[in-house]
């Protein structure tokens, strides 16, 4: 077993070093992305038709294929936060959004808001039309253990009210929220930093020679900042392909052939919703094919990682490469996270109540039964975490507001890290054209930056 480990790893620092080599060559770094992104299913398909998913060689090799892959998602996660607070803090300084910020912000949570509101009707669709419902999957040991710990997680939150879950975005700590803490640390730090961009705004007109200092030390650090997120995105090849391998490798193709319905539904909903995003940017004027081809790397990133808050960085970059200014950029990115996120906190806990409902008696059909859900899993969307798990919560917030049993949240458990991905790519695709849009309505947008050829380079900020 030992010597099928070693060969495994072998294999994997061949692919790595197929990748550095093609660095060296001055390949573009989409292409390198889409490379590491093709290596790690075919590595994964090898490895799956070799070995059995959960073999020792599997689970020893994915242990150490985790350095690469968990590792970069950790570095990526590791700058969020800081990256968030300074960048916003920067947007102040820099006298970027000053002008018209309640303006930016309350078209990008509306935007965020209202095509949840859109992605929670098309997952009611999908689910009618592939007429899905609860009592067609069997409930084996883990979907029943599953269903207790959802349950379990529902007993943190049952007692908070609506008025109590909005005050949990206000940062009573902020250093805390700056660990990354609490599920809505994101929209927490967001809000400390506008304070304190505020104060700046306010002490620049009494004591500019204060605000000035001040200025430079927030640059300054924004600088380093940055420079950090140029050097962890040079990683994103690399870590696409062990992460990919990993989700490939580890995959239970038994569970997804036997599901299998329900993950085409979910995706078929997937895939609606991220053609609404081209259409809303069409409408806007704008070509979609620009967006694709510039938008490609971060959403393989997410597709592959699961994990929308380790996305953040390269979100905010593609923004910018599509014309979108800094602070708008960071403002999309940072809400994003938490607030509205298309494919996990309104496509899937749609598709769920109405799965559930007809289990308790319930016509999914009617339309106030659909009227309210599409309400409620809008409401519901402030406040879901940018991480893995985030899809959960959302499905406990609808299902509870619903009175829908809470418990069967956790049927598709065996094919939820495969619909996690087309769900977290959608997600980081809403927030990004939240962004757009926003420039664009704000007369912010940079029409000649978004059309230029170029896609995400990190080699060339270097």
């Amino acid at each position: 077993m030992i010597g099928y480990v070693f060969l495994n790893l072998a294999i994997m620092l061949i692919l790595l070093g197929v990748l550095f080599y093609m660095n060296k060559k001055h390949i573009s770094f989409t292409k390198r992305v889409f490379t590491g992104l093709g290596l790690g299913i075919v590595f994964g398909l090898l490895l799956q038709y070799f070995y059995e998913p959960q073999s020792d060689a599997i689970v020893k090799s994915v242990d150490w294929f985790n350095i690469v892959g968990s590792g970069y998602v950790k570095f990526l996660q590791m700058i969020v936060m800081p990256l968030v607070f300074i960048s916003i803090l920067s947007a102040f300084t820099r006298l970027k959004l000053t002008s018209n910020i309640g303006k930016i912000s309350v078209l990008i949570i509306g935007i965020l808001l209202g095509t949840t509101a859109i992605a929670a009707a098309i997952g009611i669709t999908s689910a009618t039309v592939f007429n899905l419902e609860a009592v067609q999957i069997e409930q084996g040991e883990a979907e029943l253990s599953r269903g207790d710990q959802i349950s379990e997680t529902y007993g943190t939150i049952q007692d908070k009210t609506m008025p109590q879950q909005i005050l949990e975005l206000i940062p009573a700590n902020p250093f805390l929220d700056l660990t990354g803490a609490r599920p809505t640390s994101t929209i927490s730090v967001v809000i400390f930093a506008a304070f304190l961009g505020m104060a700046y705004l306010g002490v620049k007109r009494k004591q500019p020679e204060h605000a000035e200092f001040f200025a430079k030390i927030v640059d300054t650090l924004h600088s380093i900042t940055m420079r950090v997120v140029t050097l962890i995105l040079r990683l994103t090849p690399y870590g696409i392909l062990a992460i990919m391998t990993k989700t490939v490798a580890t995959s239970d193709l038994d569970a997804i052939l036997k599901l299998g319905k329900f993950v085409g539904a979910s995706y078929v909903a997937l895939i609606v919703m991220f053609l609404i995003h081209l259409l809303l940017l069409t409408l806007a004027g704008l070509n979609p094919m620009v967006y694709l081809r510039k938008a490609f790397p971060v959403l393989s990133f997410a597709f592959t990682s699961r994990t929308s808050a380790g996305a953040l960085p390269l979100n905010i970059q593609t923004q910018k490469q599509l014309g979108v200014s800094e602070g708008i950029a960071n403002f999309a990115g940072s809400f994003g996270l938490s607030i509205g996120q298309n494919g996990c906190a309104g496509i899937y806990p749609a598709m769920l109540a109405v799965m559930i409902a007809p289990t308790v008696g319930i016509n999914p059909l009617t339309p106030s039964f659909i009227a309210m859900l599409i309400a409620v899993v809008a409401i519901s969307s402030f406040g879901v975490a940018g991480v893995g798990g985030g899809a959960t919560f959302a499905a406990i917030l609808v299902l509870s507001a619903m009175n829908l049993p809470i418990a069967l949240a956790g049927l598709l458990i065996s094919v939820e890290p495969l619909i996690d991905m087309g769900r977290t790519a959608v997600n980081v695709s809403g927030s990004m054209t939240s962004g757009i849009l926003t420039s664009k309505i704000t007369g912010d947008l940079d029409k000649q930056q978004f059309s230029q050829e170029s896609s995400l380079e990190v080699e060339a900020e270097m």
